[in-house]
């Protein structure tokens, strides 16, 4: 479902384009609203510009548009980014972006690799190997990652030159959590992100029944879940050493953030059997104490 950009007439100021793109992450954003919440006013404006521009783009190759049109959309994103700096436009988000890049080292080349990865959407890529899927991984949540890093900052200057790596291996886990979650909504699109081989080696052909639930066949199947999920994990523990790198109260977003998808990844371990009839989700009561824990400093760990 597209998100809603609130309308504003003429060119927004700043403060009237920061508070649209807040509105429109405290809406859409089910899972991020909970971390970016925690944050002091300025970060939390600008996560919320990065939201904002993001979820467009994921809006455009998810949309109902022909391909044509998403890659023009996409075309036109990647223009704005390349011109933010002169950009006069009277899209809250673009105002909102400039002011924050001209705030926080944004690195918003990471947008033009997202729209990369949305691209490949639009073209129905599949992926043979899971060093192939993390490469996907990479375009569309590593990038979510580095691009939070330049707002958060860090604390340790000798790690400075360690976190996007880091920020992106914890945005590639969040993103294989993702997958495993939306396996059969994905194939009900007409799409399949998991790779090719290990299907094959673990006898899954990715079916749906005529009542809707996910099969191929249901034993390896969800054998094959719990496999990928218990990786996703190890991803998770390389991930979560950022937060060590953050000042607290960015620590404490980026710990809700992370944590109420490893709690998602760990009900999957558990239950995979859970992902074959519905898309699965944390109810707001356990996405709250996630974002509550963090604030105190007690983020989810794998081991939890």
């Amino acid at each position: 479902m597209s998100a809603e950009f609130p309308r504003l007439v003429g060119r927004p100021t700043v403060v009237e384009a920061y508070a649209s793109c807040e509105a429109l992450t405290r809406e859409a954003a089910r899972n991020f609203s909970y971390g970016i919440r925690l944050l002091p006013p300025d970060k939390r404006g600008a996560l919320s510009a990065v939201y904002a521009l993001s979820r467009r783009l994921d809006d455009i190759g998810d949309g109902d548009l022909p391909d044509a049109e998403k890659l023009a959309g996409l075309a036109e994103v990647r223009a704005e980014v390349n011109d933010l700096g002169e950009n006069s436009s009277t899209d809250p988000v673009y105002v909102a972006l400039a002011d924050a890049a001209r705030r926080f080292p944004i690195p918003l080349e990471a947008f033009i690799e997202l729209a990369d990865g949305v691209e490949s959407d639009v073209h129905g890529s599949t992926y043979e190997t899971f060093d192939d899927m993390v490469g996907y991984c990479r375009l569309v949540a590593g990038t979510i990652g580095r691009l939070s890093l330049g707002i958060f900052g860090t604390e340790q200057a000798a790690s400075v030159r360690d976190a996007p790596a880091v920020a992106d291996a914890l945005g590639v886990a969040l993103q294989q959590t993702n997958i495993l979650r939306d396996v059969r909504e994905d194939l009900l699109g007409g799409r399949i992100y998991l790779p090719a081989r290990e299907l094959e080696d673990f006898g899954v052909d990715l079916t749906v029944d005529a009542s809707g639930r996910l099969g191929g066949p249901e034993v390896a199947l969800l054998g094959y879940l719990r496999f990928a999920a218990q990786r996703a994990e190890d991803w998770y523990d390389r991930g979560m050493v950022l937060l060590d790198l953050l000042d607290r109260r960015s620590a404490a977003c980026c710990g809700a953030m992370a944590g109420i998808y490893l709690r998602l990844n760990r009900r999957i371990k558990n239950e995979p059997a859970a992902v074959l009839e519905s898309r699965l989700a944390l109810p707001s009561w356990q996405k709250a104490v996630v974002a509550a824990r963090s604030l105190a400093g007690r983020p989810e760990t794998s081991a939890a």
